[in-house]
């Protein structure tokens, strides 16, 4: 027996999850690593701690299934998107620290691009708007802000990479730098429709060619493995959110996917063309395979689990993460108080860099069971914000929204987030729809599924969560929500 072994190289952690023809996990390993903060809004991680960490992690996942390497029929990669690598294409070395998708310390270049109207062409090119959350911009940055290295660029001596080029750049031993077509769709210097990195947007961010990878499918062998994993194929690779979307098995248009994660992903499936939005949210690949590419829209959310990683370390009202659930639990609604998450700005469909996180409606009476609630429904108006803007795109009203991720094994979050939807929210019974999205990908390129129609059979339902509110109630939860989002927008301008 063979098994897909796929890595999952997230914002705070690094997972390796090993996987049968079944969809049943035989090994597993995950570790967290260091979040750097070195000045307010930024937000950094150690390149060669990704690296180490998640190649420990699957040597780990390997010798709990008590397997070698030659078991291993492919590796498919997910990985964080948007996070900007540097490195040194001679020793590998990197030049600075990765910036995170999460960092704003280019949000003063991203205002003065659309100062200069820039804007509809970065739209209509890439699909994206002008934000410091893509890649672009932090290139720019460590262009511009690292010793030397624009000149070392321009001689061709280094090479740019999101998470997944990193990752393959090292398994392969050097030999390979590539990235696939749902990342490159993450930088703003890759066009759209002709599915190659735009000349004109290379010219406008100053970005030299040489330092950016080749761009391949998201299900093909792009790669082969070095070292202890010697011979093993790479052959899936997709930003986390279209994995997931993936996953899910929302393959047919109109089908929507909310991963519950550090931020909150929603995608929703619009086909074969690209869906220009008219309500801010992002066009992006959602996968490319056998010659065929699908595209989405897309919702972000900058900080969704965070809020309750921030309440358990920081406020220190929790000890651990799940216990949330049941603070939350003992009062039956948040006595008026609201909490925005805007601790990075606002995502989709908002566009904020320089809103603030906030806590507004504070009475005598409050106290942190309401404050704990009242995180849960920050988290699930934002998605409800962003379901909006897809349905006013689309022209057609949810009927069901799949969810995943750590946050979504939240029950009363999910029971929150029908209730201001107003649809049903199914969550799946393997709810890894992020490492799944991955493993299909690299086994449909090596043939280890014949087809997308024999692993949509392994798809089942844990449980359906429908609407227990009157729509009255839900109209002026929504109100208050208005109110307290403006409250918070805009708070740094200054």
């Amino acid at each position: 027996m063979k098994y897909i072994l796929a890595l999952d190289q997230g914002t705070t952690s690094s997972r390796a999850v090993l996987l049968g023809r079944d969809g049943r996990v035989h090994g597993s390993a995950q570790t967290p690593f260091k979040q750097i903060f070195p000045k307010p809004g930024w937000v950094e991680h150690d390149p060669v701690e990704i690296w180490s960490s998640q190649f420990g992690v699957a040597m780990e996942a390997l010798a709990q299934a008590n397997i070698e390497a030659s078991l291993i029929a492919a590796i498919g990669i997910t990985n964080q998107r948007e996070t900007a690598i540097i490195w040194d294409r001679k020793t590998g070395e990197p030049v600075y620290n990765a910036i995170v998708w999460q960092d704003r310390r280019t949000s003063g270049f991203c205002d003065r691009l659309r100062e200069q109207g820039h804007e509809p062409l970065i739209q209509q090119k890439t699909g994206l708007v002008i934000d410091a959350y893509f890649s672009a911009s932090k290139i720019r940055w460590l262009l511009d802000n690292v010793a030397g290295v624009k000149q070392r660029a321009e001689r061709g001596e280094l090479a740019f990479g999101t998470v997944d080029s990193w990752l393959i750049w090292k398994l392969s031993g050097g030999t390979r730098h590539v990235t696939d077509v749902t990342n490159a769709s993450r930088t703003m210097l890759f066009n759209l429709h002709s599915l190659e990195w735009d000349d004109e947007l290379l010219t406008l961010f100053e970005v030299p060619r040489r330092l950016l990878p080749e761009v391949v499918s998201s299900s093909e062998i792009c790669a082969t493995c070095a070292g202890a994993l010697q011979s093993v194929p790479i052959a899936g690779i997709a930003g986390d959110q279209q994995a997931a979307l993936f996953g899910q098995m929302c393959m047919q248009p109109g089908m929507v996917k909310c991963t519950y994660g550090t931020g909150s992903f929603m995608l929703l499936n619009t086909g074969e063309k690209p869906v220009a939005s008219k309500n801010k949210l992002v066009t992006t690949v959602a996968w490319r395979m056998k010659g065929k590419t699908v595209y989405a829209l897309e919702g972000s959310v900058f900080i969704a689990g965070a809020v309750v990683q921030w309440l358990r370390d920081e406020l220190q009202l929790i000890r651990s993460a799940p216990e949330i659930e049941e603070l939350a639990a003992t009062v039956p609604d948040t006595a008026g108080v609201y909490v925005v998450p805007a601790f990075s700005g606002l995502g989709a469909p908002h566009w904020d860099q320089y809103a603030r996180g906030a806590i507004l409606g504070l009475t005598r009476g409050a106290n942190r069971a309401h404050i704990a609630r009242a995180a849960l429904e920050g988290i699930a108006f934002q998605i409800t914000d962003i379901i909006s803007a897809m349905e006013r795109d689309s022209g057609v009203p949810l009927t069901e929204l799949r969810v995943d991720g750590g946050a979504s094994r939240n029950n009363l979050l999910m029971q929150i987030q029908a209730d201001l939807l107003g649809c049903p929210v199914t969550r799946p019974a393997n709810p890894e729809t992020t490492v799944l999205g991955a493993t299909y990908l690299a086994g449909l390129a090596v043939g280890y599924w014949p087809n997308q129609e024999e692993i949509a059979t392994q798809w089942a339902v844990d449980r359906r969560f429908t609407p227990a509110i009157q729509s009255s109630e839900r109209q002026l939860r929504k109100a208050g929500w208005k109110r307290a989002l403006e409250r918070a927008r805009n708070w740094e301008a200054d």
